[in-house]
């Protein structure tokens, strides 16, 4: 790669770090950037990866590499594209990934925009993913495709797929090629201050990690999606009360406070009649789903195509037909998988490449549907 400028995404962890470390040893001029967002840390028992905590570690490691550094305000893009919509999804019963939101919105469009308006030519990030330039061929034009990482364990790809190929010209994920144990063992090589730093799986603005708490004081206590209902079994049995359906999540089994002897999961929540079903495990297992807000990273796909699909980030994907119609799509596994999860994303798969994804919407049938539905 010629050497070139290069804004760096730094949180303040050992992934964004390492990136940044590397790029300024290829040779590349390099800077920081740490998005603020302006969250307390008080209620936090350890620091978020865009806290106070993250800003001041980055800083460091910047100082270090001898690079630029600029920390910048982005608590109404955050309220704006990621808050917003995580709080009006739980109100409506779904379940939402803000981190795919958080990528779309911030780091992929408004800070990249950010970024080259700085004078760099690329935005990298600490992302265990990759990018290719697929060559002419019969259905690509020299255009980039999105793989997984070459460390399947860390892979996230999953979170990158509403990317689209004028994103992907200008970003750059230098850790593509590493394991996470390769990037920790160069952090303390290059000597940075975050090689030992835990990483962090939490959600930056949630407090504790808890989005039920956070719900809590954001709305008051009337809000419809916070009354208390039904708890149902498949047959329409009243088992007992929920505290309000934005607490819950399909696949959820803990917190329901009712005993029948044998572990119940969450199987449907019903915002409209304020009702939960619950049922067996097995209950909680579809095959068949309907997508909205698809995208593809390459050209759209208008004909029925078979492909590995995941339906959340720590879901093995698995194969299913995948059907075009109208502004959505419809998605038939050859077998049912566990707790497919309205609001969450499917995401679609050719072996190691990332083709693209929708909003899970509706789930259709249950855990019996006909294996006629996928055509086999």
């Amino acid at each position: 790669m010629i050497k070139t400028t290069v804004a760096v995404a730094m949180s303040g962890g050992v992934d964004s770090s390492v990136a940044a470390c590397l790029l300024k040893r290829q040779g590349h001029e390099v800077f920081g950037l740490t998005m603020c967002f302006g969250l307390s840390e008080s209620a936090r028992r350890k620091p978020a990866c865009c806290g106070m905590q993250g800003i001041e570690d980055a800083r460091r490691v910047c100082h270090k590499l001898g690079i630029r550094h600029y920390a910048l305000n982005m608590h109404k893009d955050l309220e704006r594209w990621v808050i917003r919509d995580f709080c009006q999804e739980y109100l409506k019963g779904r379940t939402p990934n803000p981190c795919i939101r958080c990528n779309q919105y911030l780091k992929f469009d408004v800070l990249l925009k950010k970024a080259l308006s700085l004078g760099a030519e690329y935005l990298a990030t600490g992302h265990y993913a990759r990018i290719v330039k697929d060559g002419w061929g019969q259905e690509t034009r020299g255009e980039y495709l999105l793989k997984k990482a070459k460390d399947k364990l860390k892979d996230q790809s999953y979170f990158l797929y509403r990317l689209n190929q004028e994103q992907l010209r200008h970003i750059l994920f230098p850790l593509g090629n590493y394991t996470k144990v390769q990037v920790r063992v160069l952090a303390k090589r290059y000597k940075l201050a975050v090689a030992d730093k835990p990483a962090s799986q939490e959600i930056c603005f949630l407090p504790e990690d808890n989005y039920r708490i956070f719900l809590q004081h954001r709305f008051p206590a009337k809000r419809p999606a916070e009354k208390p209902g039904g708890i149902i079994d498949k047959l329409g049995n009243v088992l007992g009360k929920h505290k309000g359906i934005s607490f819950y999540t399909v696949g959820q089994r803990e917190g329901l406070g009712i005993a029948l002897g044998y572990p119940a999961y969450i199987t449907k929540i019903d915002p409209e009649n304020n009702r939960i079903t619950i049922g067996r495990i097995n209950d909680c297992k579809t095959r068949a789903f309907t997508v909205t807000h698809p995208h593809f990273i390459l050209s759209p796909k208008k004909k029925k195509i078979y492909l590995k699909v995941k339906i959340r980030y720590n879901h093995k994907e698995a194969i299913g037909k995948v059907l075009p119609f109208g502004h959505k799509i419809k998605v038939c596994f050859r077998n049912p998988q566990f707790a497919i999860t309205p609001g969450q994303s499917a995401v679609f798969y050719d072996r190691d490449t990332v083709l693209g994804g929708g909003i899970i919407d509706e789930v259709l049938g249950g855990p019996n549907t006909p294996r006629r539905c996928v055509g086999v």
